[in-house]
């Protein structure tokens, strides 16, 4: 059937002509905010830019057998190695016209109350971001900014191996290229050297269990693993995982449950954390007790001065990782 003419159509008139948008009133966002190091392990103040800290180990189990009788032999008293760690300093800052927050939005009410939000979650996922990678601690200049050392950098090795328990397990004998220095006392100023292309292998649950077995020898206590999607996709096969059964109701559905919460090792029960920000060539294996955020700025939002009709807003966190004994910790590298 044909359209009479003259017959107004939403073609004809359209938004210019006077109909209404339909725009609905909401934001729907997408955050993928992953901060489960710094919102878990213990917090301390810091009093300075480069934050310090002692730590210690016990000397080897051995033969002890005395004679009845006999004078004191008396052993060198070793001190604690002194560690630190530098305070990097995280910002985010933005800036609203005055009509910009009096005019109608679709949303949200103002856009510097949805910013503070929304940049606020940005940038504690700026903060986990550096703890979890490879970032060497540097003390800044006048022209560069401090950077905390990462998890990754602290956890190193004399000879990282794919056959033997150690701090640094290799996923396969070709990454022999990855070092990450063990550190004596100070600051991982080096970022770990990651081995080159083509010198990866699969993660295997053989691997996993070298490296716990290196942080336990050593003190550990592992309880958490931190993996990205492709090496937690890898533990999910693993055998030693923990079952998981769910009771549902007579006529109701059963889920499948194809994902590692926890792994049991002879070492104790990991919990299995997939993480946004780790890399996907390392799985961490961390002792979360010997972890801590050192704060020196904590987070806070400051109001700019204004020089014009705009509102000027900063966000700011101030901070370092404390690594307290990095030998309670482990990591496989060089994984596809």
């Amino acid at each position: 059937m044909a359209t009479l003419t003259g017959t107004t159509s939403t073609y004809g008139v359209g938004s210019a002509g006077g109909n209404r948008e339909d725009l609905e009133d909401k934001i729907w966002d997408l955050f993928p905010d992953d901060t489960y190091i710094i919102s878990n392990i213990d917090k301390v103040k810091a009093n300075a830019t480069y934050h310090e800290w002692l730590a210690d180990s016990l000397v080897a189990a051995g033969t002890n057998i005395n004679r009845e009788g006999n004078d004191g032999e008396f052993s060198s008293i070793v001190s604690p190695a002194r560690y630190g760690n530098y305070t990097q300093i995280f910002k985010k800052e933005f800036i609203v016209s005055g009509t910009q927050e009096v005019v109608n939005k679709a949303g949200r009410r103002t856009e510097t109350a949805r910013q503070l939000v929304k940049q606020m979650r940005e940038l504690k996922n700026d903060v986990e971001y550096a703890v979890v990678r490879n970032q060497a601690a540097t003390a800044g200049a006048a022209t560069t900014g401090r950077s905390l050392g990462s998890i990754e950098s602290w956890i190193g090795a004399t000879a990282p191996s794919a056959t033997a328990a150690t701090q640094i397990v290799l996923a396969t004998v070709a990454a022999d290229g990855h070092v990450t220095a063990e550190l004596a006392s100070g600051a991982p100023g080096v970022a770990p050297t990651d081995a080159p292309a083509g010198s990866t292998g699969a993660f295997t649950v053989a691997s996993l269990r070298l490296a716990l077995q290196g942080a336990w020898e050593d003190g550990g206590n592992t309880d958490v693993i931190l993996a990205s999607a492709g090496v937690k996709n890898a533990i999910n096969d693993f055998s030693g995982i923990a079952q998981r059964q769910v009771d549902v109701g007579r006529g109701a559905q059963a889920s499948i449950t194809g994902a590692a919460d926890l792994y049991v090792s002879n070492y104790g029960t990991h919990r299995i954390v997939l993480h946004r920000h780790a890399r996907s060539n390392v799985c961490l294996c961390l002792d979360t007790s010997m972890w801590a955020l050192a704060t020196l700025r904590g987070f806070q939002m400051q109001k700019l001065a204004k020089t014009g009709d705009a509102e000027k807003s900063s966000l700011l966190f101030e901070g370092t990782l404390v690594a307290r004994n990095w030998e309670a910790n482990s990591k496989v590298v060089g994984i596809t």
